[in-house]
């Protein structure tokens, strides 16, 4: 479990990325914070792997404060995907995927071993091994990059915006590979986005962000969508439609539309105009 206590970043300069944010991420589900530029959702994510201290509160991982670890320590044990892979440029694929067992002591053969059978749990072929990263499309890097994180098994993924790089199609792929993976694995995971139909397809809770990293609504996108905390809330849901629309599910007396896996993807005009309205369409 990772819990945010009241936590704050002012960096030099007197930027305020955050003010006073509390939020806890439950074991073995995924927590999207999602929100515009300047939100502070990538400051929030790495005060998880020390790769941002706060200026105030703390950050707790299983009642453990962050700031008693070891940084290099605590991000060998946190899986971590960014947006631009972050692979090694001059590894070859199963050795960037290898990299974090054989810096914690796994003999070399053993490590590329397992990093081959992880670069087929997330979909790309044993024969791509001994490729270089300037090799692949953005979509099979990406893919290494995700099982590079899962390498050393750790209880906590930080995925930072890791498919938004990539085409609509490779990005839904992904997305659908992400969601395979934390069925099986059942990790914890931190995920930010700025796309509010990644957040509701992914996230087991979603954390709508104003500016400063004040939440502005958290919940299960069911009920975001279902009940928007305000206006700002309200339209932030309609900024980004998916092509989702599939049948209707009752939640606390509001008709939610759900897509063939059951995310929430629009609410019914309550007005009984039956279009789906409060993700990006209007009766």
């Amino acid at each position: 479990m990772i819990r945010f206590e009241n936590v704050g970043k002012v960096y030099r300069g007197g930027s305020t990325a955050v003010t006073d944010f509390s939020c806890t991420i439950e074991s073995h589900t995924c927590t999207v914070l999602v929100g515009t530029s300047g939100s502070g959702k990538t400051t929030l994510l790495r005060m998880v792997n020390r790769m941002v201290d706060p200026t105030s509160g703390r950050v707790m991982i299983d009642d453990e404060d962050v700031a008693s670890v070891d940084p290099v320590q605590l991000r060998r044990r946190i899986g971590y995907v960014m947006q631009s892979s972050g692979l090694l440029p001059h590894r070859t694929v199963v050795d960037n995927v290898a990299t974090v067992p054989v810096l914690t002591g796994t003999p070399r053969r053993e490590a590329r071993a397992h990093a081959l059978d992880l670069m087929e749990m997330v979909g790309l072929q044993r024969d791509l091994a001994e490729r270089y990263p300037a090799q692949l499309s953005g979509g099979q890097q990406q893919r290494v990059g995700v099982a590079r994180a899962l390498a050393s098994d750790p209880n906590i993924l930080l995925m930072d915006e890791p498919f938004g790089a990539v085409d609509p199609i490779v990005r839904a792929d992904l997305q659908e590979e992400l969601s395979r993976l934390q069925t099986e694995l059942g990790k914890t995971i931190l995920f930010v986005t700025h796309d509010i139909d990644e957040a509701f397809r992914l996230g087991d809770q979603v954390v709508v962000l104003r500016p400063g990293g004040v939440i502005a609504q958290a919940g299960e996108p069911a009920e975001i969508l279902a009940h928007p905390a305000d206006e700002f809330v309200r339209t932030f849901v309609g900024a980004d439609r998916g092509a989702r629309t599939l049948h209707v599910r009752d939640i606390d007396g509001a008709r939610i539309v759900v897509d063939e896996a059951g995310a929430a993807v629009g609410v019914l005009d309550p007005a009984g105009h039956g279009g789906p309205v409060g993700n990006g369409e209007r009766p």
